[in-house]
């Protein structure tokens, strides 16, 4: 039985340098995360920490092959950076994404008629840009949290403020009395149906309107 209910998310990995060291993070505070990755980042030695992170519990998810403004592509090119960086996942990890993130949330019809899996997005904390320190870090991920809700952050390389900061994002989430699970755990916590031709981009699980 749960109770109230959280996702960490992290985009643009996997790599071998800053990935590595949110799982360390992870592993510290006993918590799974859910991971949105790039086809293209996907090596031989990032598979690996790919792997480490799927071994650790934590959902292995889609965030397209090169990172495009999907709205500007064709269906055929949109299925092509789809199924690139499934078909990587599924063979270093076993098991294909079940959730897709869009790159700059740029989202379009074509796209909803081409990716059968729902969409995600989550509330941010404007981590991809280094002037955003790690106090800042904090205060908007807490200031955004809430029951079935979704944070969207990046283990991209190099990202090291955001790692400081989940020292002081999850024992503070803990102590409201948050649970960490992943993507996938997520909606099955709040008995929500993961339907693959939702037309939702989700911030949080129950949300039933197109954007929130």
């Amino acid at each position: 039985d749960y109770g109230k209910v959280i996702a960490l998310t992290f985009d643009d990995g996997p790599n071998t340098d800053t990935t590595p060291l949110v799982l360390d993070k992870l592993e510290e505070h006993g918590i799974v995360a859910s991971f949105f990755v790039i086809g293209n980042n996907i090596t031989d030695k990032s598979a690996e920490v790919m792997k480490r992170a799927y071994n650790m519990g934590c959902d292995i998810e889609n965030h397209s092959q090169s990172h495009p403004d999907m709205t500007k592509m064709t269906a055929d090119e949109i299925k092509a950076e789809i199924d690139f960086t499934s078909d990587k996942v599924e063979e270093a990890v076993g098991e294909r994404p079940q959730f897709f993130r869009p790159p700059y949330i740029a989202v379009n019809q074509t796209m909803f008629d081409v990716i059968d899996m729902p969409f995600i997005c989550g509330y941010g904390a404007e981590d991809y840009n280094n002037a955003i320190g790690v106090e800042e870090r904090v205060e908007k991920v807490l200031a955004q949290a809430r029951d079935g809700g979704i944070i969207l952050l990046h283990d991209m390389n190099g990202n090291v403020q955001t790692v400081e900061a989940l020292d002081k994002i999850i024992p503070a989430l803990k102590e409201q009395g948050y649970e960490f699970v992943t993507i996938t755990e997520l909606f099955h916590a709040k008995g929500v149906a993961i339907d693959p031709d939702s037309e939702i981009i989700y911030s949080y699980a129950e949300q039933t309107e197109m954007y929130g």
